[in-house]
């Protein structure tokens, strides 16, 4: 009827079909029927199941599935396709599916769908490869940043009753990409839209078979490490395996598995002690970015392999960070994308002064108008505006409070199980919010999925020390400093652990701590409250008003009772008394 109501909604829709079908039927019509029922059965619906699609319908040799997340049908596509690949080689018929996903807006009439949404998927379905998945320039724009999957870019192609050319983006996976280890001269994979890297096994070199155990057991430890950093994509050991005993070259391995940067090592050892040697790679230029020695006693094999792992993790994660960035603010405008103007916004985010946070803010808010689900940046950009106020830049301090908890909400709707993500959040509920066991929960919950980062440990102190809890805040920051001595962000937890041993009485040792803060970085005022407070507990009054002057150059409109305001200071006593006995304002 002309004036009924027509039900839409936005979704990811899976189209997929059996290549090949006709002639599989014409040869073996029972095996054919048989083995697909089997891949529904034991593949196909599980995964469907699994990632939180809905079967809208199926033909003899087809289906399309309707998802609410384009990354859950992507996940959901290469999770099947991975099975697939496993089933040629079986007994059963060589049965392989072509799977097209687009994002779109979809007409609803029952349990059917219909719409330009659901022909473009079923277009792109068509256009690609046997055992592939291709994706609609829609639906990658969504997944991009977050999977560990790399694409190849196919450019735009014209499909069949579509008015519009649309480009195509195809998912590239060892387990069905025919070309996941090229030869030499051949065609190398594209490099994810994400720093990437693969540790190859390191180097027996003792001769002593019960070395390559530990060599072995320690690379998987260094990648289980790495993997649990979300803006990283790292090569499975399966594949970083398979250069294991051969020589190789750095290069031809970045080209083979798809990756930038190649960590390799060897271990060697001698009267009762292990020699591990590390170096970091950039497999495209061949320049080496980062070399390590570790020598250590070989009492028990366990704990060594752990502390070399947490070793080589703490010097490797931050630098390969810094060359992303260094990176990123090297390539021409024109080339921006919205991970590039992520690596953009954490270069000035790292600077800490009233014009670096304030570009940050703009860099992190253009991303995300390239990509609003994009999650990481939209935490990062909360944690932005909560350090505007905490540091006393804020125009209109209501307003950022209100954008960070947007912010965060927003980044914790997009993915509640990133480290980095909750560790904001715990951040943010402590400080704006004022909600001590929600914020702890949260900070708990970073540092459980990921307790190789700086940043999960350095939140969680914070959290810790604004809940009243110096001790547990003090222990957090000291991991902090030891998952990554050279981390940029150093300072905020030599700051931090300053502030909870003021609380705790021990202000020779918060002076220490925060002179070192003050050395990393000189504009962050943190450091030169924490060094007013503590040298005014000491009676070392004109070191207390150096630093006092110094928090005002930093921050001229700073009042005890406005920092108190900002959000987080209600357990900070003894600093707050410090504070007025430097002289700094009420």
């Amino acid at each position: 009827m002309a004036g009924e109501r027509v039900e839409r909604r936005l979704a990811a829709i899976l189209a997929a079909d059996v290549v090949g079908y006709s002639r599989l039927m014409g040869a073996d019509e029972v095996a054919t029927l048989a083995g697909l029922k089997t891949i529904r059965r034991e593949i196909v619906d599980p995964a469907i199941t699994i990632h939180k699609g809905r079967i809208v319908k199926t033909t003899g040799d087809g289906m399309l599935v309707e998802f609410a997340s384009a990354v859950d049908a992507v996940t959901c596509a290469v999770s099947v396709q991975d099975r697939m690949a496993e089933n040629r080689d079986g007994a059963t018929p060589k049965i392989a599916f072509r799977i097209g996903i687009n994002i779109g807006d979809i007409i609803i009439d029952g349990d059917d769908i219909f719409g330009d949404g659901v022909n473009v998927a079923a277009r792109v379905e068509n256009e690609c490869e046997p055992g592939g998945v291709y994706l609609s320039d829609d639906a990658y724009r969504q997944v991009r940043g977050k999977t560990s999957l790399a694409f190849d870019d196919l450019g735009e192609r014209s499909l069949k009753n579509i008015d519009r050319p649309v480009r195509l983006y195809a998912v590239r996976s060892a387990s069905f990409s025919t070309e996941a280890t090229p030869a030499v001269g051949e065609k190398a994979l594209p490099l994810p839209d994400k720093p990437s890297i693969a540790v190859l096994p390191f180097e027996n070199m003792s001769g002593d078979p019960e070395q390559e155990y530990f060599a072995d057991g320690m690379v998987e430890e260094i990648i289980t490490a790495l993997s649990r950093f979300k803006w990283l994509f790292v090569i499975a050991r399966n594949s970083s395996f398979t250069f294991k005993g051969k020589a190789v070259d750095i290069k031809e391995v970045g080209r083979r598995l798809g990756v930038r940067y190649v960590l390799e090592g060897s271990v060697r050892k001698a009267a009762g002690k292990v020699r591990i040697t590390g170096q970091l790679i950039d497999a495209v230029t061949g320049t080496h970015i980062w070399a390590d020695r570790f020598e250590r006693d070989m009492t028990d094999i366990f704990a060594l392999q752990d502390e070399v792992t947490v070793a080589v993790v703490s010097a490797i994660q931050p630098k390969l960070l810094q060359t992303e960035i260094e990176m990123a603010i090297r390539r021409r405008p024109e080339n921006l994308t919205a991970y590039d103007f992520y690596l953009r916004t954490l270069q000035q985010f790292y600077v800490t002064t009233r014009e670096g946070l304030a570009e940050a803010i703009r860099l992190a808010h253009r991303a995300l108008e390239l990509d609003p689900r994009f999650g990481l940046v939209a935490g990062l950009a909360a944690i932005c505006h909560m350090q505007s106020i905490l540091w006393g830049y804020a125009i209109d301090p209501q307003f950022e409070r209100n954008e960070a908890v947007r912010l965060i909400r927003l980044a914790l709707s997009i993915d509640d199980s990133d480290p980095d993500t909750l560790g904001r959040g715990g951040a943010i509920l402590s400080f704006l919010v004022g909600d001590r066991e929600g914020s702890i929960e949260l900070a708990d919950r970073a540092v459980a999925l990921n307790a190789n980062s700086f940043f999960t440990w350095n939140s969680r102190g914070w959290v810790y020390k604004n809940a009243g809890l110096p001790e547990q805040s003090i222990r957090s920051f000291e991991c902090a400093v030891r998952m990554s001595p050279v981390d940029p962000q150093l300072y905020q937890a030599l700051a931090g652990m300053g502030y909870a041993l003021v609380e705790l009485g021990r202000f020779d040792e918060a002076i220490a701590a925060g002179k070192k803060a003050q050395r990393l970085n000189p504009y962050f005022p943190p450091a030169h409250r924490l060094l007013a407070s503590a040298f005014a507990h000491l009676g070392r009054d004109v070191e207390a008003q150096e630093a006092a002057a110094r928090q005002l150059e930093l921050d001229p409109s700073f009042t005890i009772s406005s920092w108190i305001a900002r959000g987080g200071q209600s357990n900070a006593k003894l600093m707050m008394e410090g504070l007025r006995k430097a002289g700094l304002p009420e």
